[in-house]
């Protein structure tokens, strides 16, 4: 090799080492940046004729493996819809209160069976009397407040779903022009690496929301589907609709028309519909779960613990002043029969003195004209005694016998078996996308212990290439010194 030669290949040997240098300080410094992937060098020697006549740089390579990513990125939705089932049934069942501890349902139906014996035990207090009332009160505000949060928790999930819609259908787009950033580029560059990674960044936003899978083109660029095949993105991208809601009664639902789904086109991919496009995971998924499902459905066992009350307090034989269908303590305050009673649930203003009643109505019979004898408590051991009388329920998925407050022991359990069953999930998918996750670094992240260890080897072989220059260097000046 000729001096000229050995001056060549050092030079673009320092060149290179530069440009390593460059690409570990890059590694580095980016080592926490959510979805930045590890790059390296491309380097191939360059021949003339047959001999090497240095190095040169092919341009930047990402350390990506495309099955893992896909792979997390489902997992990924997955943990995204059993956090939000999760944290919204922790919210419930702590609202609903267990059968042993602090205020609740239970524990508002059980006082409320308390207070009836207490004044039973002493019929002509008047006081007794008040703190029935109190207490049946307190029972039809417990209704009403659970109610409320029912459709305040499926008016949340309406307006999440809006917002992601929105969130989705931005990244939609973004993909769209990043696949057309990245077409016009050369994709070894540092420049089409930046865009490559914040391409998967979108795609992990979106994919937090629905399942998702990617179909690479020659030109660099991707088409995003959904799990179920449906297009989001081919070239254009595509726009989910959906129509937020402002009204969640008891009796609406997506299935009669009332609450809006998703689609795309003429594609129904909401979630448990029987289309072939239904998403099956995500945020989505969950916020459809909740709002259309699971909700309505606890929504119902309230309705059916509100009617059993209603019922077990409107029974002719115990109250000789009422005949059959006539009121009783408690009212529907609405349409009989139509769903939302847990919401419409009332004292009767017979024996309410703040609406024109009379409280001893209470003790001696709900339509009585003037007061009965006062020590008389065979009314007041009627309804104690239909309180805990143990009726055929077939409602509001409770099927049983039960009393009042064993009914109301049902729901909370019902409410506390989802909650477990939601943690349970949660944390079975939020370990397993921690594995993929902590995977996918391995192949893809940066390890600072070995981008270090590389920057050994490049200024190793800078001063390797410096030396061969400097040794050049001192044998030309010999030569000009002969």
């Amino acid at each position: 090799m000729s001096i000229s030669q050995a001056i060549h290949t050092a030079r673009t040997g320092l060149q290179i080492s530069g440009l390593q240098a460059d690409l570990v300080a890059t590694n580095v410094a980016n080592a926490s940046t959510p979805g930045y992937v590890r790059r390296s060098l491309n380097v191939s020697e360059v021949l003339l004729g047959q001999q090497s006549n240095g190095v040169r740089s092919d341009g930047v390579s990402r350390s990506t493996d495309a099955t893992l990513s896909a792979q997390r990125r489902l997992a990924s939705s997955d943990q995204a819809s059993a956090s939000v089932l999760s944290s919204t049934w922790d919210s419930i069942s702590t609202r609903l209160g267990s059968t042993t501890d602090g205020p609740g349902l239970f524990n508002t139906l059980s006082n409320l069976e308390t207070t009836f014996l207490e004044a039973l035990s002493t019929p002509e207090s008047t006081t007794g009397l008040a703190n029935l009332l109190a207490a049946s009160k307190a029972t039809v505000s417990e209704f009403k407040q659970l109610s409320d949060m029912v459709t305040n928790l499926r008016a949340e999930a309406d307006q999440e779903i809006a917002i992601g819609v929105d969130r989705v259908n931005t990244a939609l787009e973004q993909i769209e022009f990043l696949n057309r950033s990245i077409a016009g580029l050369d994709r070894t560059t540092n420049e089409a690496a930046a865009l490559f990674d914040e391409r998967d960044r979108v795609l992990d936003t979106i994919s937090e929301y629905l399942p998702i899978q990617t179909v690479e083109r020659d030109s660099g660029t991707i088409d995003v589907l959904t799990k179920e095949g449906v297009y989001l993105v081919a070239g254009a991208a595509r726009q989910i609709e959906f129509t937020p809601s402002t009204a969640f009664g008891a009796d609406q639902t997506v299935e009669n028309g009332d609450l809006s789904g998703l689609s795309i086109g003429d594609v129904n991919l909401t979630p448990g519909a029987t289309s072939f496009a239904a998403i099956s995971s995500g945020m989505f998924g969950a916020l459809f779960q909740l709002r259309d499902r699971d909700l309505t459905e606890f929504n119902g066992q309230l309705d059916a613990l509100a009617n059993d009350l209603v019922t077990r307090m409107s029974v002719s034989v115990i109250d000789p002043t009422t005949a059959a269908g006539d009121p009783g303590l408690f009212i529907d305050s609405g349409t009989a029969g139509d769903p939302g009673i847990a919401g419409r649930l009332a004292i009767n203003a017979a024996v309410d003195p703040e609406n024109g009643g009379a409280l001893y109505r209470i003790r001696d019979g709900i339509n009585a004209t003037t007061e009965g004898p006062p020590g008389n408590g065979d009314i007041l051991n009627g309804y104690y005694n239909w309180l805990l009388a143990p009726l055929n329920v077939s409602a509001g998925q409770l099927q049983g016998t039960y009393s009042l407050a064993g009914m109301a022991a049902e729901v909370s359990s019902l409410a506390g078996y989802r909650q477990v069953s939601a943690d349970a999930l949660n944390s079975s998918t939020q370990t397993q996308l921690n594995v993929l996750r902590d995977a996918e670094i391995a192949e893809t992240g940066v390890d600072i212990d070995n981008q270090m260890q590389d920057l050994l080897l490049i200024e190793q072989s800078y001063a390797a290439n410096a030396r061969v220059i400097e040794v050049a260097s001192q044998m030309i000046n010999r030569l000009m010194e002969l």
